[in-house]
């Protein structure tokens, strides 16, 4: 049976991640609150498929993959490494279009558009105006998390304002103005403030504290998101165990799913010629798991670049933690939010360009000696982001008489 032809309130949900898998994840913490709010969703995905991504039972729609090999998203391909061309881009717009005649939806949602994703345009721009022109005429929403990467264009900021203006009924910030208001990055947001609602974080909660002997208990655990960057980190992060504090502690290094094998194997190499793999006390190299959130929950340390996710799952979790944010391109949401949290003695931040094995060892040293935020609350900050998220969504599917 088709979950969204059940006659409850249907959302199209729209989400395309480039390079790293954070959209995705995030993406899937609130497709499962949705459905916990009563509502019926198509999860539509233009990334690489995702190993583990918990979407909670909802219909998940893969359209024809894209992802970007370069860091300022110019350069696309398909899944077969091959440029996508017109011919490619049309095939993906009436695939997209057909899954919106399909399913009729009561509310579109499209993650980050029109604030990124501008070289979708092709397929949403078709859709939106679909969208407005229905006589069943769908709330449309935007999705957005709390930092804007700034743009290179200024001008760009201000076609992202008239596009909500044109096509957008709201937009969930998913962030608390608490810790950094949406006009920070975006500086027309006065301008849409009667459409803006913040929803706080969005953070996974499925993971699951537990004793010795579950998942993760008193790991050093090393990460760099699902994607493809990261490699650095992971290195130097397994080059730093020896002079550590943490050196007789098991080391768990989780690489992502879209890491060439050659590159996985040369970790397990590394980490063998340092210390040998597994065992206690070793280093384990394993490719990115569904369970993150538990093992952040159990673990004695998180080492790992400042994504969204991870950094707010670290708050949940409690954990102690040092990021590293990814300042690759134009990327500066990252740092920016590493920094805030930083202020709060809640994270211990290594800026990229100065990442060393001294410099690893040095902050785990400074995480050890600061005192762990028993959960995100000590941060003042709200990760409540995806139950509100859901609520708000399905007042507004509720709202229409159709």
């Amino acid at each position: 049976m088709n979950r969204n032809m059940n006659g409850g309130r249907r959302v199209l949900f729209y989400v395309q991640h480039l390079l790293g898998i954070g959209h995705q994840r995030r993406g899937a913490t609130l497709t499962r609150a949705m459905q916990a709010a009563g509502l019926s969703v198509t999860y539509v995905s233009g990334g690489h498929g995702i190993p583990n991504l918990n979407l909670g039972g909802a219909e998940l729609v893969q359209l024809p993959p894209v992802r970007a090999v370069d860091l300022y998203f110019k350069k696309l391909v398909d899944d077969n490494d091959r440029p996508i061309d017109e011919a490619w881009r049309a095939r993906r717009r009436d695939a997209l279009l057909e899954v919106w005649h399909r399913i009729q939806p009561h509310v579109i949602v499209l993650e980050l558009y029109p604030f990124g994703r501008r070289q979708m345009g092709f397929e949403l721009l078709p859709l939106l105006d679909a969208a407005l022109a229905s006589p069943r005429r769908p709330v449309i929403v935007s999705s957005v998390r709390d930092i804007l990467v700034a743009p290179p264009k200024p001008e760009r900021l201000v076609e992202m304002l008239d596009r909500v203006g044109h096509y957008f009924d709201h937009v969930l910030v998913h962030g608390d103005p608490d810790l950094i208001p949406f006009d920070t990055t975006f500086p027309h947001a006065a301008q849409i403030a009667d459409k803006m609602h913040y929803t706080g974080y969005v953070v996974d909660r499925t993971g699951r504290r537990g004793g010795p002997g579950s998942p993760g208990w008193d790991e050093v655990l090393v990460s760099a998101g699902g994607g493809a960057v990261g490699d650095a980190l992971l290195r130097t992060a397994i080059r730093a165990r020896a002079e550590s504090t943490l050196a007789d502690r098991r080391w768990r290094v989780l690489v992502g799913v879209k890491v060439p094998e050659d590159d996985f194997q040369a970790l397990i190499d590394l980490a063998a010629e340092v210390t040998g793999v597994g065992g206690e006390g070793g280093i384990v190299v394993e490719r990115a798991r569904g369970d993150f959130p538990t093992l952040l929950m159990n673990c004695v340390l998180s080492i790992s670049q400042g994504g969204y996710n991870t950094l707010m799952e670290c708050m949940h979790a409690g954990c102690r933690s040092i990021v590293v944010p990814y300042a690759g391109g134009l990327e500066t949401e990252q740092t920016l939010r590493a920094e805030l949290l930083a202020r709060r003695g809640v994270v211990t931040v290594v800026e990229e360009t100065n990442l060393s094995p001294a410099a690893i060892t040095a902050a785990i040293s400074q995480a050890l000696a600061a005192t762990p935020a028993a959960d995100a609350g000590t941060a003042g900050v709200r990760t409540d982001g995806a139950a509100d998220g859901a609520r708000q969504i399905a007042a507004w599917a509720g709202a229409l008489n159709w």
